[in-house]
């Protein structure tokens, strides 16, 4: 551990002034894993912008829980080829690929596909401990299942009473809180999109374009799709839900599991396909800012596959649209009276890093009508991040509170975000949350939002209970 605490010292000349070095073999940069990360080691100037803006640097003030530090733990671990160790499992299962440090970065180290990279190479050399090895096995078979996830939430629900009975401070009970207090209180009925449809344009139709109906979204909050489906149909959108399409690979993909991630990649890539090659596509519409980021990214996934795998996926990774940039593309305005209500905008990490979508939320809600505030931090997470939430639950519960605080000050009526699993997180705070589509289609002549209780903003009732 000597040269990471050297990490911690003043004289940082060297490893502000000049850029990583790295000593792979020739062998081992034959494997395009390698060959990658390689060159994303070599861009890092260690010149530590990127501590600043890290959550879990922010909470821990540990090297190690940096960018920086993890940097030196990843290049150490890939050049050894040694199986990855307890320490260098700590403080990488402690990121939340918030990619934060991506967008602070001057050099452009995409640390995104350097630790995702590292994380297959930990589920593969990394033995766990056997709770956390069953815990990884159900999210990873459940979350991306919306039948298994729908049971599941149901048990999970009846047992939310005797949460408080899991006493102890081991991480496994710790975990069983954390997942009991996140099970929603009541569980809408399945939607439309659940299975493969067609939702004609209403008039003439303009374009057409595939929605990812998503997993967990799709079991949670139904309405998210619906609002989008209404009104997308409304300004001449025929919405396709593809046969075949499925979890966009993004919770497996975050827990090392390479090659669960690809086969729902794949059958993602082969059922939008089919539609392009069909009908056409004007663009692949996700409303789930993570699954957006990982889907624009396939054709990086999918460089070194045989074709037609590698166009395919370079194919639907070009069209890919988050909600908001489609929607001002194809010229979304209000057709209500602009509500007397201010909204603070929550940006997703997933979008304003991982994808860089930062305007287009806000403006599309000022366009709506809505006073438009954003807190302090933006930057920062807000602790859900997939499963971390889960998996890391006392430094998602600090990030929760840090942004819930940081919402409350600006005294809005609603909060608004572009993913479900901030929304998720963020709820019960006393803050009415909802989707941002789900305001942009009631003031574009969609209905009130079910979250909003008639006559008032009030208190949401998400159906999602707030995490203990």
């Amino acid at each position: 551990m000597g040269r990471f605490t050297l990490l911690s010292g003043t004289d940082s000349s060297d490893r502000t002034t000049s850029a990583m070095q790295t000593s792979f073999t020739a062998e081992q940069l034959r494997d395009p894993d390698i060959a990658s990360s390689n060159q994303v080691l070599r861009s890092c100037v260690h010149c530590g912008f990127c501590t600043a803006t890290c959550p879990t640097f922010v909470l821990l003030g540990d090297e190690l829980d940096s960018p920086r530090g993890r940097i030196y733990l990843m290049k150490d671990m890939l050049e050894s080829g040694r199986p990855a160790t307890e320490e260098v499992v700590t403080h990488i299962d402690r990121c939340l690929s918030c990619l934060a440090c991506m967008t602070t970065c001057p050099s452009g180290v995409n640390y995104m596909h350097l630790v995702d990279h590292a994380r297959t190479y930990i589920e593969r050399t990394y033995t766990r401990a056997w709770h956390d090895r069953a815990l990884r096995w159900v999210l990873a078979q459940v979350l991306p299942n919306p039948g298994l996830m729908r049971l599941s939430l149901v048990a999970a629900r009846l047992g939310r009473p005797f949460r408080d009975l899991f006493g102890g401070s081991h991480m496994l009970v710790r975990r069983l809180r954390a997942l009991l207090s996140l099970a929603p209180a009541r569980l809408p009925p399945a939607g439309a999109h659940e299975r493969p449809n067609v939702f004609p344009a209403e008039g003439p139709r303009r374009y057409r374009v595939a929605l990812l109906a998503g997993c967990a979204q799709n079991v949670l909050a139904p309405e998210i799709n619906a609002a989008t489906t209404r009104l997308l149909n409304r300004l001449g959108v025929e919405v396709v839900i593809a046969e075949g399409a499925r979890c966009c690979g993004a919770l497996t993909h975050h827990m090392g599991r390479h090659e669960q991630a690809m086969a729902y990649a794949r059958a993602n890539i082969a059922a939008w396909s089919r539609e392009i090659d069909a009908g056409g596509l004007d663009a692949i519409v996700i409303n789930t800012s993570g699954c957006g980021t990982t889907v624009k990214d396939y054709g990086f996934a999918f460089r070194a596959e045989p074709e037609p795998w590698r166009g395919q996926a370079e194919r639907v990774a070009a069209v890919a649209k988050d909600i908001s940039e489609f929607l001002l593309h194809i010229g979304y305005a209000p057709t209500r009276e602009p509500p007397n209500l201010t909204v603070a905008h929550h940006a997703a990490c997933s979008l304003q890093h991982g994808q860089r979508v930062t305007t287009q939320p806000r403006d599309l809600l000022k366009k709506a009508g809505f006073s438009v505030v954003e807190p302090a931090e933006p930057h920062l997470c807000c602790g859900s991040a997939g499963t971390y939430n889960i998996l890391q639950p006392d430094l998602a519960a600090a990030l929760r509170a840090r942004k819930l605080a940081n919402l409350e000050a600006q005294k809005p009526d609603l909060i608004a975000a572009g993913n479900i699993g901030c929304i998720t997180q963020l709820a019960g705070g006393g803050i009415p949350i909802l989707h941002t589509i789900e305001l942009l289609d009631w003031m574009a002549g969609g209905p009130r939002p079910a979250a909003l209780r008639a006559g008032t903003c009030g208190e949401v009732d998400t159906g999602i209970a707030r995490p203990r």
